[in-house]
């Protein structure tokens, strides 16, 4: 290993290059934070544009009921999925949802789940978990 008089070079570019094995570092330079669609907040809200149904990824067969939404944000849309039985019913086109991460090892999906990075958590301010279990009513929008 080079540690002499003329190896300042050497060690420079080892050191350069051992960086990039440090997360921190790597994400900064990358600029990761960037190419996420919450721009790094833990949630965002966004308007329903339309409701679709994902197939499952091999061996599971099922529909997925997402919404595609638009951030308010920044006007980027994501697909969200919509957790619960019967909870797309509640769900109807220019909602307000409020969305966030569903919490895949390096952000992304979960499962089964083809590119599904996101959940609905509200609709119209309300909590989806209250609208299910009967205790609130999801409020008209406008």
């Amino acid at each position: 290993m080079a540690r002499g008089e003329f190896s300042a070079r050497k060690l420079k570019q080892k050191r350069k290059k051992s960086r990039w094995k440090d997360k921190a570092y790597m994400r900064r330079k990358l600029a990761l934070y960037k190419k996420d669609p919450l721009r790094g907040s833990p949630q965002a809200r966004g308007i329903v544009i339309d409701k679709r149904i994902c197939e499952q990824k091999q061996p599971h067969s099922g529909l997925i009921k997402t919404v595609r939404v638009q951030l308010i944000k920044n006007n980027i849309q994501v697909t969200a999925f919509v957790p619960g039985n019967k909870a797309i019913d509640h769900i109807s086109e220019h909602d307000e949802v409020l969305i966030e991460k569903v919490g895949g090892s390096q952000g992304g999906p979960v499962g089964s789940q083809w590119g599904l990075k996101y959940k609905v958590v509200k609709v119209n301010g309300v909590a989806l978990s209250e609208i299910l279990k009967g205790k609130k009513q999801k409020p008209m929008r406008g």
